[in-house]
């Protein structure tokens, strides 16, 4: 896998076989779609995943349509496109992906399709990954923490003010609106952190994609696996998480939801840990789920993590 994208999915992303003339003859077969879409003549808006979709819908309001590359429930890393999501592309009046790496199947859209396109992660502080195959590359996860998430906003502001100038004013409000109300979960997530003695400040996960989280929060981070596209569980991750947990006496472990957890159970019961979870990283819920929206999925991630490490 190479080094330049995290999220190359394992077969290769096939440009002849997927080549716009191509995506462009199959979009017949969606023409009753595409009528009732031509009747919201709002610009469309595409985002890479449902995360990034919510935080383009609550900053555009009614001004934009938006939707997401990927469905709900999906696992970002290894997702293979396909040649409607070409045809969806081609048809966007705005891109928007995380960056980082995260999607490197997305860079074949880029090459194809020609669209304006903002990166929501520009100007974040990156933090690189720590172990495994794409050791030292930025983590692609800034979204997971409540203060660099505004600027996700802040980006996605931006990038709409660009599209529909005359409705910028609108755009930077909601976004003031909706920043006030990450730095309420970063507040939260803080005092919630330094009630809790020095050595329990610890969050283990499955993936290391609560780098950002965990540094704005004063944690460590201990993690199983970087990356859910490296090899994940071996015996030398599983051991290595093991030993952390029980020098530091970690209260509880976590999982993700889009991944296997049968490892980190594994080491709950090894290391005598309780074990919570699901954490939501890389997708929403569906409306009737626990995490609807981002500010759902942090306000979730911060509940569970901060009462399973005050557990005793």
């Amino acid at each position: 896998m190479p080094k330049s994208g995290l999220a190359v999915h394992r077969n290769s992303f096939r440009a002849g076989a997927i080549g716009l003339a191509t995506a462009l003859t199959l979009a017949g077969c969606a023409a009753p779609a595409a009528e009732a879409d031509r009747a919201d003549e709002r610009p469309l808006v595409l985002t890479t995943f449902t995360v990034l979709a919510d935080i383009a819908r609550q900053v555009g309001g009614d001004e934009v349509r938006v939707e997401s590359l990927l469905k709900t429930g999906a696992e970002i890393h290894g997702y293979e496109p396909t040649p409607s999501d070409l045809v969806r592309a081609s048809g966007a009046d705005l891109i928007l992906d995380n960056g980082l790496g995260l999607e490197g199947w997305f860079q074949q859209f880029l090459t194809t399709v020609d669209v304006p396109h903002a990166v929501l992660s520009d100007g974040v502080d990156t933090l690189p990954i720590a172990t495994g195959h794409y050791a030292g590359e930025p983590n692609p996860h800034a979204w997971m923490s409540p203060v660099v998430g505004q600027q996700y906003v802040g980006n996605v502001a931006d990038a709409l003010s660009g599209l529909l100038p005359e409705r910028a004013d609108v755009f930077q409000a909601n976004a003031a609106a909706y920043r006030e109300e990450l730095q309420g979960v970063a507040d939260r997530l803080e005092a919630a952190v330094s009630t809790l003695p020095v050595d329990a400040r610890v969050l283990v996960t499955c993936e290391g994609a609560f780098s950002y989280l965990a540094r704005d929060a004063g944690l460590d981070e201990g993690f199983l696996w970087a990356v859910n596209s490296d090899n994940e569980g071996t015996p030398q991750q599983i051991a290595a998480t093991t030993r952390l947990v029980a020098d530091r006496d970690v209260p509880t472990v976590f999982c993700e939801s889009t991944v296997n957890d049968a490892v980190q159970r594994q080491v709950a019961r090894t290391t005598g840990a309780a074990f919570a979870g699901p954490l939501y990283v890389d997708s929403l819920s569906r409306p009737d789920g626990p995490v609807p929206s981002y500010l759902d999925l942090l306000e979730h991630d911060v509940d569970v993590i901060t009462k399973g490490l005050a557990h005793d």
